[in-house]
């Protein structure tokens, strides 16, 4: 037997939860060494799983099943198709690292919260437990079970260390939402469940299965759209921002460090790489909401004067390329997106930290109020300023190397004539969708240049900001662990798009047969309807 690399990663949070809350009401501060030990040994078992399956990638031609390593498998209610089975790819290895990373920057940012630490970070295990579950799960039903576990302790966090002004009301819009979509997603689930010889909820089993046409139109857009929602995709977007401004400052780190990432990943694993032909009969309606949430997410994100809601807009304008790098059903469009998950995590991460730093200190998040903050918070300053390069896409950054094979892969299309879909050919259509959604990039640089010089570079006034408290050894460490993350990815690709695309390929193999029965499909029945308007001129 293997070692369980990935029941440790997904369940020790859990353990150490139970552990934290088992602490007498006095011992903060083992509350937070108890978190920070799990949060290292999931960062050094997610680096071990990373890089060992990135030293044997699989084949490229190569299933879905066949590509999971450190698969682990055992009965849970096997009468109904029910266990427990994880594993990863190469898309979800690098996503685990992503969480392992985005969660230990949320224990050291969080490291001076006296406000009942126990609880804070008993709640936090919870959550990143959650998302660590839906990466490795191969069971439906168990990626179901770890997603309701992601989203249920937001709403405590929020609720009880939130912003005041807004936290109930942004928790409970946050938790409806969130819960209404994983609603729609579990009927669709049950639906698809039903379809199969033999009902099991083994997603190797699933990304197999021909599932009827018709069952795939109707099941495509609740399965997709269910799990969307957390990833913040038009119109299902308006908890995002909410969510963003009134959870604590590693709340908001994970929910659009990594949270929103498991939607996105949630409704490509069990939306798109189960439903193929359903995928391609209703992409190029979907690619129309991701432009919205691209050019939209950044329009509304310039109108922005708090920080936290700049940020939040900008994200679900960076979610939008990810939903859009799907939408170009190639290979190349799907790397990016998988590319763009991590850089997004990474910055969203990085200027959630910053902002928290900058409202721990002066209480404010208006950035009419902020002024000159480089004087006192240089390490934020950098720290912000290089996120914000990596949020424009600039060349030797992560946000290029993500962006940019986003774009190109909506300029190739796929070759594919989508006459059976909404009489769409993709051409012409996808390169325009392509040349709109650059005005974002313009739209971006100018929401963040002015920001960074009306916060960072502005008068500095020390008699208002007397007070100021430097930063800590432990947020520079944590800053300059995200940065270096998103100069890496920019200056040596290669160590995230081979196993970001060894991922991708088995769901574009899909993908292909899918377009190809279709296209068969549509010549059957041209080749029916013309031999019937020959029966009946004859």
């Amino acid at each position: 037997m293997e070692f369980p690399f990935l029941s440790i990663i997904a369940l020790s949070p859990i353990v150490t939860a139970v552990i934290i809350l088992l602490l007498p009401k006095e011992r903060g501060e083992n509350a937070r060494m108890l978190a920070l030990a799990a949060m290292i040994l999931g960062l050094l078992l997610s680096l071990y799983v990373y890089f060992s399956y990135n030293a044997a990638l699989p084949t490229p031609d190569a299933r879905w099943g066949e590509t999971l390593a450190y698969l682990e498998e055992y009965a849970w209610i096997p009468s109904v198709g029910i266990n427990y089975i994880v594993g990863v790819d190469g898309l979800s290895a690098t996503l685990v690292l992503l969480t392992s990373i985005v969660g230990l920057g949320g224990v050291l940012i969080s490291w001076s919260i006296d406000d009942r630490p126990r609880e804070f970070f008993a709640f936090f295990m919870l959550l990143v437990a959650g998302v660590q579950g839906v990466f490795v799960a191969v069971d439906a039903f168990l990626l179901f079970f770890f997603y309701e576990l992601a989203v249920l302790p937001m709403y405590v966090m929020i609720v009880i260390w939130g912003w005041k002004q807004t936290r109930e009301y942004a928790a409970m819009k946050l938790t409806l939402y969130l819960l209404i979509g994983s609603f729609v997603s579990f009927i669709a689930f049950l639906i698809l469940y039903f379809q199969l010889p033999q009902p099991t909820f083994d997603l190797r089993v699933w990304a197999e299965a021909s599932f009827p046409f018709d069952i795939q139109m109707v099941t495509f857009l609740p399965l997709f759209f269910g799990f969307a929602v957390l990833a913040g995709t038009f119109p299902f977007h308006n908890w995002s921002p909410d969510g963003h401004v009134a959870a604590p400052t590693a709340v908001s780190m994970i929910h659009a460090g990594v949270l929103m990432k498991l939607g996105a990943y949630a409704s490509m694993r069990v939306g798109i790489q189960i439903l193929p032909e359903g995928t391609v009969y209703w992409m190029p309606f979907v690619i129309l909401l991701t432009l919205i949430n691209v050019v939209y997410g950044s329009l509304i994100a310039m109108r922005q004067r708090d920080m936290k809601y700049l940020i939040g807009y900008s994200s679900v304008s960076h979610m939008g390329l990810v939903a859009m790098g799907f939408a170009t059903l190639n290979l190349k469009g799907y790397t990016g997106a998988g590319v763009q998950m991590v850089s997004h995590g990474v910055m969203t991460a990085l200027f959630f930290s910053v902002v928290g730093m900058i409202y721990d200190r002066a209480h404010t998040r208006d950035m009419d109020q902020l002024s000159g903050m480089n004087k006192v918070l240089s390490w934020g300053a950098v720290a912000f300023v290089i996120g914000g390069l990596v949020s424009m896409g600039m060349p030797g950054l992560s946000g290029f190397i993500a962006e940019f094979p986003i774009f190109v892969g909506l300029w190739e299309g796929n070759g594919m004539d989508f006459s059976g879909a909404f009489g769409l050919n993709p051409g012409n259509y996808y390169r325009w969708i392509a040349i709109i959604s650059v005005v974002a990039i313009v739209i971006t640089a100018g929401y963040i240049l002015r920001a960074v010089g009306s916060v960072f570079f502005g008068e500095y006034d020390a008699e208002k900001w007397h007070d100021m408290r430097p930063i800590l050894p432990i947020d520079k460490l944590t800053l300059a662990m995200f940065v270096a993350i998103l100069v890496v990815i920019g200056v040596y690709p290669q160590i995230i798009v081979p196993m970001v695309e060894s991922g991708m390929t088995p769901v574009i193999s899909r993908l292909n047969e899918a377009q190809q029965a279709m296209t068969i499909l549509d010549t059957v029945q041209i080749g029916a309807s013309n031999l019937l308007l020959w029966l009946g001129g004859a």
